[in-house]
């Protein structure tokens, strides 16, 4: 293949990816609260044109523009069915990522797809950087993203595959940098920042922290694919048989806590990446924070008096409480999907049954 027909088959592959993700962003943008959705558009507009984070944003007409033009295009596309991927000559179901990223081997490029949370579809296509293999588990790095829907998460993993996207954990930091440096507060945030000298050197600083916390991505999505293993398909089933969204958010609180006392927090001890735990806690929060108290006031102690003890107790009994109320949770599933979901979207609005 030369050159211009491998451009023109990257010209297609793009435009039909962007295509799914506007459909994606058509049926569910709208769902979100109107300052989280305005935020995300933001950042949206700045991605598309290639504004690194925290750069300067059009003028407020241009973005109101831009803004009217893709509504409009949300509009005309939220009926149409999400169209099938062309590699090489071949076309694919738009969520067989396994069979499109086999096709795409040897061009540098990732693709994904999946369904994230309140069943909204994810699609993105990005540059391909590095690829590691740890624990049976392929890490695969995307850099530059050519496509990505309103939504970026910055990890995810999908069968035995874990892909970290650095565009969207780039915005993820800048957006908590930001929200820092609004609210002046001295919490976990700061010093994470201050284990990697933001203050003499914010470039150098953030950079640092992106290497942390690409290690501690991995290390979640290794302690969600530990805690997948403990719980089997029976979970996701659950999860996707479900419609209350209070249940799904504390159903994904349980398995994100047992996920982390399982990997994430014992590896950060170990290997004694304070910078990285200290931006583990400061992203400890909502139903998260909710369910396991004990764990913050753990925390704490251990910022006070640099011991662990208390921490190291915590998390060890976490990792045994959240794998007891998982069971629990599925157990009353395999009796009954609708009495599975009520006890989660009672606990979601009082979580005093199963805090610890």
């Amino acid at each position: 293949m030369g050159a211009f027909d491998a451009l023109c088959e990257l010209d297609l592959l793009v435009e039909a990816v962007r295509r799914n993700c506007c459909i994606a962003d058509a049926r569910h943008a709208r769902e979100m609260t109107m300052c989280n959705y305005l935020l995300a558009m933001r950042e949206y507009c700045r991605w598309e044109r290639g504004i690194p984070p925290g750069g300067t944003l059009p003028a407020r007409a241009e973005i109101g523009a831009w803004l009217n033009a893709r509504e409009a295009l949300w509009e005309a596309l939220e009926d149409q069915d999400y169209g099938t991927v062309p590699v090489g000559g071949q076309y694919h179901e738009p969520f067989d990522s396994a069979a499109i990223n086999q096709a795409l081997q040897g061009q540098d490029l990732i693709y994904g797809a999946g369904i994230g949370r309140f069943h909204k579809p994810h699609f993105f296509l990005g540059r391909l950087v590095r690829e590691e293999r740890r624990e049976g588990l392929d890490i695969r790095i995307c850099g530059r993203e050519y496509a990505r829907d309103l939504t970026a998460i910055p990890a995810a993993s999908r069968g035995d595959t874990i892909i970290i996207r650095q565009d969207a954990l780039h915005q993820w930091l800048w957006e908590k940098v930001e929200a820092w440096q609004a609210k002046g507060d001295d919490g976990p945030l700061q010093a994470a920042l201050d284990s990697y000298a933001y203050r003499t050197g914010a470039t150098a600083a953030m950079a640092r922290l992106a290497d942390a916390v690409t290690e501690l991505l991995v290390l979640h999505e290794l302690g969600e694919h530990g805690a997948g293993r403990l719980l089997g398909p029976a979970w996701e089933e659950m999860l996707a048989a479900g419609h209350d969204k209070r249940a799904e958010v504390l159903a994904r609180a349980v398995r994100d806590n047992l996920a982390d006392c399982l990997v994430t927090l014992p590896a950060l001890l170990e290997g004694d990446a304070r910078g990285a735990l200290h931006f583990w806690f400061a992203n400890f929060d909502g139903m998260r924070l909710a369910l396991f108290p004990a764990l913050a006031t753990a925390y704490r102690e251990w910022r006070a008096n640099d011991a662990d003890a208390a921490l190291r107790a915590a998390i060890a009994e976490g990792a045994a409480h959240w794998r007891h109320v998982a069971e629990d949770v599925l157990a009353r599933f395999e009796l009954s999907a609708a009495a599975a979901e009520a006890a989660l979207a009672q606990w979601s609005g009082d979580p005093a049954a199963i805090r610890l």
